[in-house]
């Protein structure tokens, strides 16, 4: 580990620096322990009430989406190993208007999966007589409930604030804890209780291709699948980023991917046959609010339930940690690209950015509010995710053409094909989230403009140094990029007017898609206009070591 006594002399409380203090393994966990979170104790539960058995494929298919846009992510992060990288690349390739709308998507998503780990922490809580006071019936907080979920948070701000070294013990050990529990509960739960015929006591697919595409984004199997950022979030502070970054991001993918069709496959196998009698959508059984740990007690592994309940505090509360990290490092980033205030690079003496905490603090406890329940959170910061993952395969595009000698420790191979197919699957995910989702998601948009777009008008009229210059020739393609797939969505046939029917919404997306995508790479920032970009992050941004 990197002795901090040995830093940078600007340790006062000035100091905008990031320590380099994370190796391979602390940004590996960082994203594994990302997520391995609430999604796998009940994403399994949720998928299979939407799609049936065939939920199995729901989550193969959400695997290949993320493997994709995680192979762009790998290069992208080893070319740029900055703070907060996914809000970095499109302001590279496209300059400041596009930037700072990926940078709003980046910071929105990273803010918000911190109340959904809460939520699920405190879900789970419901099965001790003490915590049955914190939810309403429907999910909702009770007075205190909110009071407990305003505890946690604060302990993933006050465990921060500690740094980012504690933070990579902290985060390496739950995360140990994080996979084992899941890789034993798939082993015990399988061996005497898995019944084959519950593949197709009902049908295999009994809600056809809507209900297997529809589970991808609503059920929690894209957020189940999300994570593998943090690695690339963290990137100001790994000692070796070039090397470590696409290791750690295609090697989270990995474990998250295997663990999580293991367990859709058990969950379904091992189900007694009344808890499904009336059909998939009527799933239920005694415990089913705590899905995995009830699944236990109704096949006899009482204690196992009880490690499960345990469980379900630690890995939410473990991804909520490294969430709150990246928050305040994505609001780092923004900050040094010019579209926040300075102080949010302010940082302490442990080169915590100690303001973006607190806002993430504050953010975290607002959530509680208008989405109370977790799968309201999921379905919401889905959407919200992929549209931030949907800049890095613009953005590679851009450099592959107009980088081409730039330094890439890792070249993704096919990189020509697989980056405009990343955009249509990435697209298709947000589509599939529901109408009911993205006119939500385009007022939290509309919220993100007046806030960074106010912050940029105030920062030019007042000619400070770090104005943004906001390029609106490189991002035209933006504003009938996000109102064309509003209309699509509202047009379409997951909770839209269904004027567009299953099959053919898929080719629309897919046309549309490719129109954006070419139309981005063609009317891009120049080479000379990307390096400068370059240059000024590399000039304001020298680790503390």
């Amino acid at each position: 580990m990197v002795n901090l006594d040995h830093a940078a002399p600007d340790v006062a409380q000035g100091r905008t620096s990031l320590r380099r203090d994370v190796g391979l393994i602390g940004l590996m966990w960082a994203s594994v322990g990302s997520i391995i979170g609430s999604g796998w104790l009940y994403g399994a539960e949720k998928a299979v009430v939407m799609a049936g058995p065939a939920a199995i494929i729901s989550w193969l298919i959400g695997a290949v989406a993320i493997v994709l846009l995680a192979l762009v992510h790998a290069e992208l992060g080893g070319m740029f190993p900055v703070a907060g990288g996914t809000a970095r690349y499109p302001h590279y390739a496209f300059g400041g208007l596009a930037g700072m709308s990926f940078g709003w998507f980046s910071w929105l998503q990273a803010a918000t999966v911190a109340p959904i780990e809460v939520e699920a922490m405190i879900g789970y809580a419901g099965h001790w007589q003490w915590a049955k006071g914190f939810q309403h019936a429907d999910g909702t907080l009770t007075t205190s409930g909110f009071t407990v979920a305003v505890v946690l948070m604060a302990v993933f701000v006050l465990v921060n604030f500690l740094g980012v070294r504690i933070l990579a013990h902290t985060n390496s050990a739950a995360t140990w804890w994080k996979i084992a529990v899941p890789l034993a509960t798939i082993f015990i739960i399988a061996v005497g209780n898995f019944h084959p015929h519950n593949f197709t006591a009902h049908g295999f697919a009994p809600f056809g291709a809507k209900g297997v595409l529809g589970a991808i984004s609503s059920s929690g199997i894209i957020f189940a699948l999300l994570g593998f950022e943090q690695a690339i979030q963290l990137a100001g502070e790994s000692r070796d980023p070039k090397r470590d970054l696409p290791r750690a991001t295609l090697g989270s993918v990995a474990i998250g991917a295997v663990i999580y069709v293991l367990l859709q496959v058990v969950f379904i196998g091992a189900l007694p046959l009344g808890s499904f009698a009336h059909g998939w959508a009527k799933l239920d059984f005694p415990g089913i609010s705590g899905p995995w740990a009830g699944l236990a007690t109704v096949v006899g592994l009482g204690w196992l339930s009880v490690v499960l309940y345990l469980d379900a505090v630690i890995s939410p509360g473990g991804t909520g940690l490294i969430y709150t990290t990246a928050t305040s490092r994505v609001s780092y980033g923004l900050s040094k690209n010019g579209y926040a205030p300075k102080v949010f690079e302010k940082t302490d003496a442990r080169g915590v950015p100690w303001f973006g905490l607190i806002i993430s603090f504050v953010t975290g406890v607002v959530c509680f509010l208008p989405f109370p329940s977790w799968q309201q959170l999921v379905s919401f910061i889905t959407s919200a995710s992929v549209l931030m993952y949907a800049g890095a395969p613009l953005a590679y595009g851009v450099f592959s053409e107009r980088l081409p000698h730039h330094e890439r420790p890792y070249r993704l191979p096919g990189g020509k094909v697989i980056s405009p197919l990343s955009f249509v699957v990435a697209n298709l995910i947000i589509y599939w989230s529901g109408w009911d989702t993205l006119w939500r998601l385009g007022v939290a948009i509309v919220l993100g403009y007046a806030l960074l777009g106010g912050y940029a008008w105030y920062a030019r009229s007042k000619d400070l140094p770090d104005a943004p210059r906001l390029d609106w020739r490189a991002a035209q393609w933006l504003p009938p990029y996000l109102a064309g797939l509003g209309l699509i969505s509202w047009q379409g046939g997951f909770g839209g007017q269904g004027h567009i029917g299953l099959w053919w919404d898929i080719l629309v997306i897919a046309a549309f898609s490719l129109a954006i995508y070419y139309w981005a790479k063609g009317t891009a920032s120049r080479p000379e206009e990307i390096e400068r970009s370059i240059e000024e992050v590399t000039l304001t941004e020298a680790p503390a070591h």
